[in-house]
């Protein structure tokens, strides 16, 4: 057989693998659009948004190709969020600016919160997991808001109330998202920090219910309501920024703590499983707000299993399990807090 012959036979090879997956693509793009029930201005973004989804499809088949041959340490796959390229990804869904990051240092050094003394003679447990105590709400989903300190601070609150009252109440995202601005200095979808919060809840006397105060993902008038208070607290604490021992200790006696990260839009935006490790993370770009709410090891990495805001389709049903001593990747110890109750 000639060299020629051998030539055309593999290009028309190629050519027929290509266009099954193409047809492979299609069919999970329109399982997407029905599982997610995503609904497009007109033909022109369908297309669009089509286009993103092949080109992100691609990427995870390619990550996931690295991940079986032992190169990488996580898995990607497709969720709610696969038709949005890693700008628009970032734009939506973080809600931290990292521009602002040292004035919120300043401002929040102003709030007069406590500074966390380790335990004494307590021997850490090798894992942690606050959801099998009861401690730990549902996921949630903060939609296209940038309200991520909101579902920080409520996360953190609900864990203190729980441990201290025995039950676990949802808390309003929206409540801060409406009233914790002016003087406090949070924005609403547009950003905020989770200290910010605990003081206005302070200095509020209480935040409302999730059930009294529904989501709503825009910023709206303050409508708090003083016989819907869910949760009220005292103070807050404020761990040693980059000390994951101290954050550990604080996971394991504490409960579920509020912690900042810096999320890299094009692996983070489509992880699903394994031990999160990023070498494009830089503590120094925290721009999302989370909750640990545990830690333990998995094929010999040590993580932070970290609960998100968005959604049970993102991650592993809408958690992640973060490199723990990796020396603070992600910037996970960066801002730690928690509040008193």
């Amino acid at each position: 057989m000639s060299k020629t012959i051998i030539f055309i036979l593999l290009a028309m090879t190629a050519l027929a693998n290509a266009a099954l997956f193409d047809q492979v693509i299609d069919k999970e793009w329109l399982t997407f659009a029905m599982e997610h029930r995503k609904n497009y201005k007109d033909a022109a973004e369908e297309q669009l948004r089509h286009k993103i989804f092949k080109e992100n499809r691609i990427k995870i088949a390619e990550h996931n190709r690295r991940f079986a041959n032992g190169e990488v340490s996580f898995k990607m796959a497709v969720n709610e969020y696969s038709d949005l390229t890693s700008q628009e990804f970032s734009d939506l869904m973080t809600g931290l600016n990292n521009s602002e990051l040292e004035e919120m240092r300043i401002f929040d050094q102003s709030l007069n919160g406590k500074t966390f003394i380790s335990p004494d003679y307590v021997t850490l447990p090798e894992s942690v997991d606050w959801r099998s105590e009861g401690a730990v709400t549902g996921v949630k989903n903060q939609k296209s808001c940038g309200s991520c300190w909101a579902f920080s601070t409520t996360g953190s609150l609900e864990g203190q109330h729980f441990r201290k009252t025995g039950n676990l109440v949802s808390l309003s995202e929206q409540n801060l998202v409406d009233c914790s601005g002016g003087s406090y200095g949070n924005h609403g979808c547009s950003g905020g920090t989770m200290t910010r919060a605990f003081k206005y809840i302070k200095d509020n006397g209480g935040i409302d219910t999730e059930e009294s105060y529904p989501y709503k993902a825009v910023n709206d008038k303050c409508k708090f309501n003083r016989a819907t208070i869910g949760a009220t607290i005292n103070g807050f604490v404020a761990l040693p920024a980059g000390d994951e021992k101290k954050l550990a200790e604080a996971v394991a006696t504490i409960g579920p703590i509020s912690v900042a990260i810096h999320v890299v839009p094009g692996s983070f935006q489509h992880y699903s499983s394994g031990v999160y490790i990023e070498p494009k993370c830089n503590p120094k770009k925290i721009n999302h707000a989370v909750l640990a709410v545990g830690y333990g090891t998995e094929g010999g990495r040590d993580f932070w299993l970290v609960k998100n805001s968005w959604g049970g389709s993102w991650g592993d049903k809408g958690y992640i399990k973060m490199l723990r001593n990796g020396n603070n990747q992600c910037g996970i110890s960066s801002m730690a807090c928690y509040p008193t109750v």
